[in-house]
This record gives C-alpha cells, sequence and structure tokens, in this order.
C-alpha cells in the first residue's frame, strides 16, 4: 500500500514562502537541504506527517506557469470561518467561503487562497469525507 508522504511545488522566493504557509497553516520547516543549483525546503506541522517540498531552483527568476493542468492543494480546518476571518485579518485575500450541496446535504464549506507563486490552496472544513 503506498502512503502519501509530499507534494511539492516550485517557488521563487523561499522566505516568501517559508512565511506565508507558516502563517496560514502553521507549517514550518522540517528539513532544510541546499544543493548547487537548487534548494529543498519541507514543510510540516505536528497534525500529520504530510509536507509540502518547496523547491527553489536558483537559475529561476521569473514567475513559474502552472500550466492548464495543476488545480490546488487542500487543507481541512476545525472551524473554517474562525480561519475565513484570520486569514482576512493577517491580508491573505481569502475568497469569499462557499458551499456546495448534494441531494440537499452540505457536501463541502470551503474558501481558496493563493500563496505567494499563485499556488490555489482550498480550505475546507472538516466534515464528511474532508477531515
Amino acid at each position: 500500500m503506498a502512503k502519501a508522504i509530499h507534494t511539492m511545488i516550485r517557488v521563487l522566493d523561499e522566505k516568501a514562502s517559508v512565511d506565508f504557509y507558516r502563517l496560514a497553516f502553521g507549517l514550518e520547516v522540517a528539513d532544510r537541504f541546499p544543493f548547487e543549483d537548487f534548494t529543498l525546503v519541507y514543510l510540516s506541522n505536528e497534525e500529520n506527517d504530510f509536507e509540502v517540498e518547496l523547491t527553489v531552483n536558483r537559475s529561476q527568476s521569473e514567475p513559474y506557469s502552472h500550466g492548464s493542468g495543476y488545480g490546488h492543494l487542500a487543507v481541512a480546518v476545525e472551524a473554517l470561518e474562525a480561519e475565513h476571518a484570520r486569514f482576512e485579518s493577517l491580508g491573505l485575500a481569502p475568497t469569499p467561503v462557499k458551499e456546495f450541496h448534494r441531494e440537499g446535504a452540505l457536501m463541502a464549506k470551503f474558501f481558496f487562497v493563493q500563496d505567494p507563486d499563485g499556488y490555489k490552496i482550498e480550505v475546507l472544513q472538516k466534515h464528511g469525507r474532508y477531515r
């Protein structure tokens, strides 16, 4: 059986990205591995062992293109409205809270935020399959 351990995104500004993920999601640097041409930074928290891997390529000076295939990363929180208010107070520009209903029942309640490189992160209320 396979276990998901991390997702990798390429970022331009290591400090801006580390600061964003710390502020927004409480992720801290678990490991940092500098190489000649790039640096790998692993972010995690005590909530789980899935990590976000930031890859900082030294030769990259322009923003990365996400192409037409990238969607989003998703996280689940206990108190969605409180998190939305916190994101707003921190100037993180979350989208309005939305709800999806299916067959008359709430399926998902969520908002999106973007990191410094424009990657979308969906913040979901812990509910149903989103735990």
